[in-house]
């Protein structure tokens, strides 16, 4: 019995770690400073277990002991994603209103949350090598094998949550899940040495399932205004929302779809029915191959990758531009997000192959060349460092015919108080893909905070970008038309830092949490607005 808790207790402790990087990257993100933060104080907390699990042991070597420490720590386990939830839902409006005391207050808040629980498991391996101990001359043996035990469990707790319980059943079903088994580890561990122990803490799971199930129920980041949640689920990898706009706003109509991942301040996707313009980002991967020497034909465009297909927006468009026979291959890691793109988003053009693996390892791979490669794989508002390397993009430059270009989204911000603008990073994957393309091109798409760097791998000149405007034949998709205007009044000089990204050093956090404070302290949530 004492293994089994102690297994146990390594397997819910490497669990509750996992689901508490997915509840906080539901809102803040699953940047290195938010798992830093997790790992952090998790480790903090076990600490302060240890310690205190081994004075326990030692003042109260008795196994009713361990076992009602086993009991509590799952109770609170149990209660933690109950607790936190109407914390986060206040942190989800903090972060949407760019409200950063409040989102940090409830970061914090959340944080602590995990204090009591995690504590309490960290006691029992210390306190359970203490019982099992007979013989001093065994402790080394008996200590190595207990730590053993716990390791894994600790190995299933790695895996069982990320691979399978919480794509299944969701983060808070996962933290119900784990704590009702140790729980139950605690209470027969308890019933076998003392059954009025036992009696006396057997309210705890029912009284912990009734709670759950009512208060786990519902999205964790309810619908904006004038939007109608149509999915909502928790992924391998993210945290999905597919919102439907009830009524016209902006430039988009009523019926329009958005996708939405992890904290919500991206809209990764957008489709309505009958429209392809959208007047966003998307727009400007179109125009990135008219940087080639003109005249140049729409229909030299011949094959597309897109890394970050998320729910096949700029594949509609490169379809309805270049047409049918164009072949594009999608590649996304999320097979939930490929599946919400189908179902609501039209996402099943017979041109499209859809490629469910991570960006680069996926292209790697291939053996094909493209027209285009299009890079649109952030988690916002940050770039995954592996795709901003010079090794990276050596490789596009390998899969790309002679015509080809490569098109990556790119962020900035404007400081209100300052007006300057941050464009650190633009400015270092400038100077990165300067390493492998003879000429980058820079556009600063309007109204947003997004840049577009296009890198083409013979030497060309922004001025094409107008001339092939001129050029177009008469029967050109005004949707290609519009954009290449809305991309020739945005183009702007591409300008190079000295800090270069490469596989072995690619500071790309450092710079965006750096761009991010700046942002925030610069008046920049006065910018923000759906």
């Amino acid at each position: 019995m004492l293994n089994l808790a102690v297994f146990a207790s390594g397997m819910t402790t490497l669990a509750v770690e996992f689901c508490a990087s997915r509840l906080l990257g539901n809102i803040f993100g699953t940047s290195n400073l938010v798992w830093a933060n997790v790992i952090g104080l998790i480790l903090i907390y076990l600490t302060a277990g240890y310690f205190i699990g081994g004075r326990l042991a030692d003042r109260s070597p008795r196994h009713v002991t361990l076992y009602r420490l086993i009991a509590w720590g799952a109770f609170f386990s149990g209660l933690v994603p109950l607790v936190a939830r109407p914390v986060l839902s206040a942190a989800a409006q903090a972060v949407a209103g760019f409200d950063a005391g409040v989102a940090l207050g409830s970061l914090v808040a959340v944080l602590v949350l995990f204090s009591v629980p995690v504590t309490l498991v960290g006691c029992v391996s210390p306190f359970a090598i203490r019982l099992a101990l007979r013989d001093v001359a065994d402790a080394g043996q008996t200590a190595g094998r207990m730590y053993a035990i716990s390791t894994l469990g600790s190995i299933l707790g790695t895996f069982l949550p990320v691979l399978y319980l919480i794509p299944e059943a969701g983060t808070s079903r996962t933290f119900l899940y784990f704590s009702e088994f140790l729980m139950l580890v605690g209470l027969v561990g308890l019933a076998l040495h003392s059954r009025r122990a036992a009696r006396q803490l057997a309210w705890m799971p029912p009284l912990l399932l009734v709670v759950s199930l009512l208060a786990i129920n519902g999205p964790l980041r309810p619908a904006p205004v004038n939007m109608n949640l149509l999915y909502d689920k928790d992924s391998a990898y993210n945290y999905i929302q597919v919102m439907e706009l009830q009524k016209p706003q902006g430039r988009f109509a009523a019926g329009t779809r958005f996708l939405l991942l992890n904290e919500g301040q991206g809209i990764h996707s957008v489709w309505s029915p009958g429209q392809t313009l959208y007047g966003g980002t998307w727009d400007m991967f179109m125009v990135a191959p008219f940087f080639n020497a003109p005249p140049y034909s729409p229909q030299n465009v011949k094959s597309l990758a897109i890394i970050g297909l998320a729910a096949g927006t700029i594949a509609h468009q490169y379809t309805d531009v270049f047409g049918p026979a164009v072949q594009i291959d999608g590649i996304e890691i999320d097979p939930a997000i490929v599946e919400a793109g189908q179902r609501y988003f039209d996402m099943r053009q017979p041109n499209l192959s859809v490629i469910i693996e991570d960006g680069r390892l996926a292209l790697h791979r291939s053996t094909k060349r493209y027209t285009v490669i299009g890079i649109d794989a952030y988690r916002v508002p940050y770039v995954p460092w592996n795709l901003t390397t010079v090794e990276f993009f050596a490789d596009v430059r390998d899969h790309l015919t002679p015509d080809g270009v490569v098109v990556i989204n790119v962020s900035r911000t404007v400081n209100t108080i300052t007006k300057q603008h941050d464009r650190r990073l633009i400015e270092a994957m400038s100077h990165t893909m300067q390493q492998v393309f003879p000429s980058v091109h820079t556009i600063d798409v309007p109204n947003s905070f997004n840049t577009i760097l296009v890198g083409t791998p013979a030497r060309t000149v922004a001025a094409n970008l107008a001339a092939n405007r001129a050029a177009r034949p008469a029967n050109s998709p005004a949707l290609l038309t519009t954009a290449l205007d809305a991309a020739i009044t945005a183009v702007t000089p591409t300008v190079a830092s000295d800090v270069l990204f490469t596989d072995d050093r690619a500071p790309v956090e450092t710079i965006i949490n750096s761009m991010v404070i700046d942002f925030l302290t610069g008046g920049g949530a006065s910018q923000f607005s759906y």
